[in-house]
Order: C-alpha cells, then structure tokens, then sequence
C-alpha cells in the first residue's frame, strides 16, 4: 500500500487546524485571518566566539504570535535542524495552550540553530547571552517571557536572565521562566510536563468510564518528559508501563517496565534498547500496541493517516507537540480513540512556569505542595471545559480545544477593539 501524502509542515498544521475551528465558531473573516498569521517576528544573527579564536555566527528566532490576553509566553529550542515555520507553529500552539488554561499570556516561541551537543559549556554560555543581548528589548517580565524547551535547561534560563538583568541595571527573575529554584525557580518545574499529563490522563478516564489501574501505557520518548511519565503514570494512576522508546529503538515487556531501570540503562548505554527482560521494538511498533494509553512525548507527526487506523489505545495523551496529523486526528476520532490534544495534555509545564513568574513578581514563593495543587486544580478544570465542548458540539477533542481556545482570543482581540 502507498503512503499517503500529508502536508507536514508545521506551521502549514497549525494554521489547518485554526481554519477548522474558526468555521466552527464562525468567526469573521477579519479575527480569522487575523489569528492566522504571528502578530510579530524577530530574526537575529548572533555572533560567537569559539573556544579555538574563531567567530562563528548564529541565526535565532522570536515569534510573538498573539498578546491579547497578556505578555507572550513560551519556550526557546536550541537545535541544529530548527526552522522559523516550527518556530510559527509552535508560537500559535503556545497561544492556544495558555488560552485552554485560562493563564494570562498570549503565545511565543523562540529558537536558534546550533548543535549543542557539540559546543563547550563556555560556547553554550557565549551563545545564550548573545541571544538574550540579541532580543532583549524584544522580551521582559511585562512583555515577552522565555523559557526552556529542546536543548535548553535551567543553566541557560539562568544565564539568560543574568544577561537581562545587567542589560536593565537591576536583577529581573520574571524576564524568564524555568530557572534554577536557587534564582527564583519554582519548585515543582521539572515534572510539571508529564504530572499536568496525568491529571489530564486522569480525567479523561472518568469522563470515558475507565479504570486505570493494572493496565497499560505506553510511552514514546524517554527524555525528560518520557522519564517522568513512566514513574507518575505508576505513582499517580496505577499504570504499567509495558514500551518505552527514544531514537535509537524501543522496549517491550508485558509484565511492565521499571522505570528507574530504564533510566539507569539509558544513562549507562546512550538507549533502553537492551534492557534485560525485555525484547525490542520499534517506534512504529509501539505505537500500534494494545494498550489503554498510548503517550507520544518525542516528536511531532508520528500519527498520520497511514497509521492511525491501527492505533489500538483508547487514550491518546500527547505529552509531545504536534504528534498527530489533522487526517490521523479525524481517523482517530473515527475509531472512538479520545485524544487529549498537546496543547491541553502539555500544558503543565507553562502553568507552572506562569506559577514561577507570578512567584518571581510578588517575591513571594511557594512549598511543592501548593504548586502541585495548583496544577491539579488548573488542568482539571481547563480539561472539563475542554469535555464541555467536546460533548455539546459533537467534535473531536482537539477541536473542542480549539474551540474554548480561540474563542477566548478572539473575545480578546475584539474587546481591545483590534478587530
């Protein structure tokens, strides 16, 4: 059988599924075609030198997709295959996502082109602060707010603010999110991701009627949200991770896959492939399996109309951006598969950076326990409005999302009189 030909451009996705939504709402032509385009862009060329003596140039991004709700808000990648359409992408999925959660930002994206694992940490350092320098009067606590995404981590959100708060004369912890807790972090950043995940898995096995416990997830991508998902996925709902898998293969076992093993084997070898007591299996494959969830929390597009008529889970909890494709998507809801969009299901991790930046403005932070709650409460109720919609216009879920989402911007940009 011939492959199926999909449009896999990002950006080209995004703006579909906006197009979707807004003959559903029935949006004027005007907030439509408003909503499909970034408000604004920056492109910069950053200059670095090597640890050699030589200069070497970078090219950055930051798109600034909607402010009506309030500052912008979202991550910054560090990848050697980044481009501005997955920037745009990105930046719009982050408008719709802060928007589902009822938070008070619009959308952003940032991004630059370079390999970091192949620069030193002095290299790395040099390019995070020439990129702040770069955009920085493009960002602020009040306007623009970083954080970190692929490739980036609390040490470069902490140069980066450092970068900033020289710029300003004074020290600026809410110009970025994802810090160090020792720079006015917040506690509770580094499982928010794959815990908001769950609460959203949760709920979404009480709407369909589903007992959890004993049965099985699987999770492709074990990185940090990957990692952190096989344990609170046992810790939280009683699941048993049978798969796991990261670029270089995946594992199999039906008795169920420790966790912490897996991460000690993936540490020790660069991959679970290999880990005793299971038998390997490939991406594709895991995608397939029978399962009562199944977790894309790697990379986007891996659900499309050639496969998505043998995905056999009964949840799909998108912990990755843009996994699944607008035809995957309507094949899916076909099937009766309840997909928990990525712009709710991931959302953990902006709500408790929007947590950290709340903390950083009033200089007054919170224990672990009232930041979990608060997520807990949050993503619970941004979900039920999401099922609301879901189940009065008769729509896949990520169209009721999109619905609460766009509506709530649109209501936004009209109310400021843009529109």
């Amino acid at each position: 059988m011939s492959e199926v030909q999909e449009d896999l451009n990002p950006f080209d996705i995004a703006q579909s599924q906006l197009d979707h939504a807004a003959r559903i709402l029935g949006l004027d032509e005007a907030t439509h075609q408003f909503l499909r385009l970034p408000m604004r862009e920056l492109h910069v060329t950053i200059p670095v030198r090597m640890d050699d003596g030589s200069t070497r140039i970078f090219q950055g991004f930051r798109v600034q997709y909607n402010d009506a709700l309030g500052p912008t808000k979202g991550g910054l990648r560090f990848h050697p295959e980044e481009t501005i359409d997955t920037v745009r992408a990105l930046a719009a999925w982050m408008t719709w996502k802060t928007s589902v959660l009822g938070l008070p930002f619009g959308g952003a994206k940032g991004g630059c082109i370079c390999d970091p694992k192949l620069m030193s940490v002095g290299e790395l350092e040099r390019l995070s602060r020439g990129w702040v320098r770069a955009v920085g009067s493009f960002i602020g606590h009040d306007r623009d707010v970083p954080a970190p995404d692929v490739y980036t981590t609390p040490q470069i959100m902490a140069w980066m603010m450092d970068e900033y708060s020289k710029m300003a004369g004074y020290d600026v912890p809410g110009c970025i999110t994802g810090k160090p807790i020792l720079l006015g972090g917040s506690e509770g950043r580094d499982d928010a991701t794959a815990r908001g995940a769950c609460f959203t898995i949760r709920e979404a096995a009480k709407y369909l009627g589903l007992d959890l416990q004993g049965e099985a997830i699987a999770i492709q991508g074990f990185g940090n949200a990957g990692v952190f998902m096989a344990e609170l996925a046992r810790d939280l709902l009683g699941l048993r991770v049978v798969a796991v898998s990261d670029t270089k293969g995946g594992i199999y076992s039906a008795d169920g896959i420790d966790w912490q093993v897996a991460r000690d084997h993936k540490q020790a070898t660069g991959s679970v492939v290999g880990l005793a007591g299971t038998r390997p299996i490939s991406n594709a494959e895991l995608l397939e399996l029978d399962v009562a969830v199944l977790c894309p929390a790697a990379l986007e597009n891996v659900l499309t109309a050639d496969n998505a008529s043998r995905v056999r889970a009964r949840i799909i909890a998108e912990a990755a951006n843009g996994p699944t494709t607008p035809a995957a998507d309507e094949i899916l809801h076909a099937k009766n598969v309840f997909v928990i969009p990525d712009f709710l299901c991931n959302a953990g991790g902006v709500t408790v950076s929007y947590f950290e930046w709340v903390q950083n403005t009033s200089g007054y932070y919170w224990d672990l326990a009232t930041v979990q709650e608060r997520l807990d409460a949050r993503m619970t109720e941004a979900f039920w409005r999401v099922a609301k919609v879901h189940e009065e216009r008769g729509i896949d879920s990520r169209m009721a999302a999109y619905c609460v989402a766009v509506q709530r911007v649109a209501d936004a940009c009209k109310t400021r009189g843009w529109i």
